[in-house]
């Protein structure tokens, strides 16, 4: 590996000739590309487009979302896995209602040290979108048709003391850092959203971007910023 490191930089700033002849070539090389022949090479990459889709669902359908529903204390008919698998760690209850959506790039946490395992339930209709976190200290409840977007967190447990000397320890969360979060109908939790422990968020509110809950909101409201506050109510306007 050395060797080679080591011709390389030979090559880049040696002034002899064959050095600076084969750093030429090198440069040639990057940059060459076969004959273009739009019709073909569309034609190509329709067909390459139309093969990975075929096999990414199969794929869905045969193996990831019987696999996921297999970890699951329901079982739902209508459930939608896409692009790979989600991750379940710890010790956790997973039951989901009926025409839900998961990005496989989505992470459930239930946490290890609990006497029973907590509890995640999730509605109907709800969407669960890429890069979300979702930690079950004791309880979540997602109620129906709610909204998670990219990148959000719903952090029922830290994972880690408050004392410094029990985190060296890799000792876990005191329980007085656990606590239920309760999602209920109709919210809409924007991109980047982070829901803390022994949170509620009521019916029909939605949560802007990038936004802390750390404490409780009510109904149809917009909500936004760290922490977490009420922007405005939503009317019957916004909800038409």
């Amino acid at each position: 590996m050395s060797d080679s490191i080591s011709l390389k930089c030979w090559i880049k700033s040696s002034d002899n000739y064959f050095a600076v002849s084969l750093f030429r070539v090198a440069k040639y090389l990057r940059y060459f590309n076969g004959p273009s022949i739009p019709w073909l090479y569309n034609f190509i990459y329709q067909l390459r487009s139309f093969l990975r889709i075929l096999f990414s669902e199969f794929l869905r359908m045969f193996y990831y979302t019987p696999l996921f529903k297999s970890q699951l204390k329901s079982n739902p008919k209508k459930l939608l896995i896409y692009n790979g698998l989600p991750l379940i760690l710890g010790n956790l209850d997973i039951k989901i209602g009926e025409d839900v959506r998961i990005s496989a790039a989505t992470t459930f946490a239930g946490r290890c040290v609990s006497k029973t395992p907590p509890l995640l339930q999730i509605g109907d209709n709800v969407d669960i979108g890429w890069q979300t976190g979702i930690s079950v200290g004791s309880k979540i409840i997602i109620g129906n048709n709610v909204r998670i977007a990219g990148r959000s967190t719903l952090s029922g447990y830290p994972g880690h003391p408050v004392n410094a000397k029990k985190r060296a320890l890799g000792l876990p969360e005191d329980d007085d850092q656990v606590g239920d979060i309760i999602i209920e109908d109709d919210v809409w939790l924007a991109t980047g959203v982070n829901v803390m422990a022994n949170v509620r968020i009521g019916k029909g509110t939605i949560v802007a971007c990038g936004s802390v809950v750390t404490k409780d909101l009510p109904a149809n409201v917009l909500a936004g910023g760290i922490p977490a506050k009420i922007i405005r109510h939503l009317t019957e306007n916004d909800n038409d």
